[in-house]
């Protein structure tokens, strides 16, 4: 059986506990998975052991164009943050996040995603978050890595 959203004394549904932003790009009213979890810190660490594994991937470095890998983990520690409510940098800087247009020129196939989903697990297990919390990320990244896919060709 499916678990049922919380019934209030009204009888009536009651919200998720989902964090409002106090503007657009801002960060969340009141707490957030960002803080729950540690906040920046959490997530630096986070792309740090995913890049670590990224950059001796021989499928996934080439999508990297720059030398450096410090500016792709910038980018993906602001988006992070800002997805799980913490600073709307990543919008302020580089405008409306559109994944699938920004993956749109490299090949991302399931070779591909396969491969980012197994560093970003090695990274997600690294930060040894409470159960719930592990499971939240983990079902948000997977669904990502799905989604980004655009084209089965090898």
């Amino acid at each position: 059986m499916s678990e049922q959203p919380p019934i209030g004394a009204s009888g009536r549904v009651q919200p998720a506990n989902v964090p409002l932003r106090g503007t657009e790009h801002g960060a969340a009213l009141g707490p957030s998975f960002y803080e729950s979890v540690g906040g920046l810190p959490t997530f630096e660490r986070l792309v740090a052991e995913f890049y670590r594994g990224v950059a001796d991937d021989p499928v996934l470095r080439p999508m990297y164009p720059e030398e450096d890998l410090g500016p792709a983990a910038e980018r993906l520690t602001m988006f992070l943050v800002q997805y799980w409510g913490g600073p709307g940098t990543y919008s302020e800087q580089r405008g409306h996040p559109r994944l699938r247009m920004r993956h749109q020129p490299f090949k991302v196939n399931p070779d591909a995603r396969d491969r980012w989903l197994q560093h970003m697990r090695v990274a997600v297990d690294s930060l040894e978050l409470p159960p719930l919390a592990e499971e939240t990320l983990w079902d948000y990244l997977q669904r990502a890595a799905f989604a980004m896919l655009n084209t089965f060709d090898d």
